[in-house]
């Protein structure tokens, strides 16, 4: 609204350069010029069906100032001459409004160890699956050294927490380790029953359904740096 009352006293500005004497001999016509909202009034001038105003009621009007620089004359108009030219023009938009302080994310520190955590988590997962599916037997000898890997990069993630969003991450962390700790001794107890495992063992395996979503759901966590909570990870 600004630009537009800018523009429209601009175009006044200039029709005023032209001297009303040069109509003199044209019939006259007076009408008065009032702003919305304002109680000055301003007498206006019709010669040749245009409309004239008295500069300096202009700016009396707008509560704006004149200076004249050579053959120019210079309307400046006041910071919240928008407001008085158009008071709803005073409220802005909604998109003006200030944003909402964004969400504290996750930690620097917990972030790393976060990582870390995931990374030894998801190598037990691989061992296991790659196993399973080679044929290979999964016993406690090779388990048990990526389980206690995956249990101590998660509790020094706990450590590091140090925000609620960090906390808050840090059960879904463990969530996932526990997870993977059921997994993993299930497999343990086949290899105990039978020397054979099926190499299909993991398709349509809920419980591996649910790590590998829960693994994908905590790495985006870790990429935005967001807490996000998923289902996958409870």
């Amino acid at each position: 609204m600004r630009d537009t009352s800018l523009r429209s006293l601009a175009r006044l500005v200039v029709l005023l350069a032209f001297p009303i004497a040069a109509g003199s001999q044209t019939p006259l016509q007076t009408r008065t010029l009032t702003i919305a909202g304002q109680s000055d009034r301003a007498p206006v001038v019709q010669i040749n069906g245009k409309s004239y105003v008295e500069i300096e009621s202009l700016a009396r009007m707008t509560h704006g100032s004149l200076r004249f620089q050579g053959n120019q004359i210079i309307l400046t108009l006041p910071p919240t001459s928008a407001s008085i030219t158009d008071p709803s023009a005073s409220v802005p938009p909604p998109s003006a409004q200030p944003d909402k302080p964004p969400q504290p994310g996750l930690s620097e520190g917990f972030l790393k160890a976060q990582i870390d955590a995931l990374t030894q988590i998801r190598d037990w997962h691989v061992a296991i699956v790659s196993a399973v599916q080679s044929n290979n037997p999964v016993t406690e000898n090779w388990v048990g050294p990526l389980r206690r890997s995956a249990d101590s990069r998660v509790a020094l993630a706990t450590a590091a927490a140090a925000t609620d969003p960090d906390r808050k991450a840090v059960e879904l962390l463990r969530n996932q380790f526990n997870n993977m700790q059921q997994m993993s001794d299930q497999f343990l107890a086949l290899h105990t029953q039978s020397s054979y495992t099926p190499p299909d063992s993991f398709a349509g395996n809920p419980l591996d359904q649910k790590i590998v979503s829960c693994e994908h759901a905590l790495a985006s966590m870790a990429a935005t740096r967001q807490f996000q909570d998923d289902i996958s990870c409870h």
